[in-house]
């Protein structure tokens, strides 16, 4: 699942990008949807982190 949220969020950032914020240049829209991806999947992974750790 966390993988999927994470690719999804890639490509809507893309398309925030590409359609809202009218950005041309190909590399600004690819560093921050891979930014935003990243982001994403890093936050997931510290929650679950921290919920494996409250369980023990």
């Amino acid at each position: 699942m966390q993988e999927v949220l994470t690719a999804v969020t890639y490509l809507v950032v893309w398309l925030i990008c590409e359609k809202v914020l009218e950005i041309e240049s190909g590399l600004a829209k690819l560093l921050i949807s891979l930014t935003a991806a990243i982001a994403v999947y890093v936050i997931i992974a510290v929650k679950d982190y921290m919920e494996k750790k409250e369980d023990k």
